[in-house]
């Protein structure tokens, strides 16, 4: 048996639900296997279900082997074959699910309780099997080699948007199935902008040029950010570079097993504070990664959630100027049972190009 339906399971008996309805696309696939793009994944306390229409129900014989496969049609709806499995209650996705489905599901099934799950996929995720690690691990080697690439390719002259194209390009030559994200490319001023996307502005010599980004490897998600030099780096890039990687540094030495997220963040806000850079660092210092780019727990002062071996996350913390630029240095980094290990090997000393 599985062992994630079998978490599963443990959570429903302890919130007393009959069972539950997956259907959100990255939960549905990490509980089921089902990587196509329509089902819903049943799990009752004895039984587990994978309903979908005749598209796919070939594709889900094959992917979805501990679930016994039922097809809606439109002679039988989602609804009516619900009506058929043995469920008073029945736990739902509340932060997925919208309000016209939650009525509609209330109407048609109108004997059977729906109660909402509190983000128990969102928690049993937090915490990766050794196959997902190595598909993250996969991802971030990818993003290292796209890194190493296109170094030798940013120069005065070219855009933005032209350096963007080149990394997912090269990612996807790699064996990546896409970008985790819309990938940042941020240079000059713009590299102020924390989420500054690829732009047709042309890169200039002496420009930062801050590069946030990462693929899809077997459905799992890396993430990275470097900011490099073109030219020669003036003294005032040299500073703010060098806060940020010792914040970076030092929040990196304080992931380990048992450490709130609040915490790890705190280490690199009261560094940069010190520096008298306190108020250009806005965000939160990282976040989990893994189906998705973002999803638990947080390292931000909002991250209550302790951290454990199995635990993959992001330390990123930046530096953003207005009408001067910005730099964020950012590694994928996976909590061990001792401390961390990080997954992004990408230099993080300045790099003059």
């Amino acid at each position: 048996m599985d062992t994630r339906i079998v978490r599963l399971r443990e959570i429903l008996k302890k919130k007393g639900m009959d069972g539950a309805i997956i259907y959100k696309p990255e939960n549905r696939r990490y509980i089921s296997g089902f990587t196509g793009s329509s089902g819903y994944a049943v799990i009752t306390l004895e039984h587990a279900y994978f309903i979908t229409d005749f598209r796919y129900v070939e594709q889900a014989s094959k992917q979805c082997t501990e679930y016994e496969i039922l097809e809606y049609t439109n002679e039988k709806p989602l609804h009516a074959v619900l009506k058929g499995l043995p469920l008073k209650t029945l736990g739902f996705e509340e932060d997925f699910v919208t309000y016209a489905q939650y009525r509609e599901f209330s109407e048609k099934l109108d004997d059977v309780k729906m109660l909402p799950l509190e983000g128990a996929i969102s928690t049993l995720r937090k915490i990766k099997y050794p196959d997902e690690i190595e598909n993250i691990e996969k991802a971030a080697s990818i993003a290292d080699d796209a890194f190493r690439y296109i170094c030798q390719y940013i120069k005065p002259g070219v855009t933005e948007r032209e350096v963007a194209l080149e990394i997912e390009n090269f990612m996807k030559k790699k064996g990546a199935a896409g970008t985790s994200f819309e990938s940042i490319v941020a240079s000059g001023v713009r590299s102020s902008l924390p989420h500054g996307v690829a732009s047709d502005k042309v890169i200039e010599e002496g420009d930062f040029v801050t590069l946030d980004f990462g693929c899809i490897y077997n459905g799992y998600c890396s993430d990275m950010t470097r900011t490099v030099v073109v030219g020669k780096a003036s003294e005032k890039q040299k500073e703010i570079y060098c806060i940020v990687l010792e914040a970076q540094k030092q929040a990196l030495e304080a992931i380990k097993p048992g450490v709130a997220g609040l915490e790890v963040d705190k280490v690199a806000r009261d560094f940069i504070g010190e520096k008298g850079y306190g108020k250009y660092f806005g965000h939160g210092l990282g976040h989990g990664v893994g189906l998705e780019v973002h999803e638990a727990p947080r390292l931000s002062p909002l991250g209550h959630d302790l951290l454990q071996p199995g635990m993959v996350v992001t330390d990123e913390p930046g530096i953003y100027i207005p009408g001067f630029g910005g730099v964020r240095i950012e590694d994928l980094v996976l909590v061990t049972e001792t401390g961390y290990k990080v997954l992004s090997q990408s230099p993080k000393e300045l790099i003059e190009l």
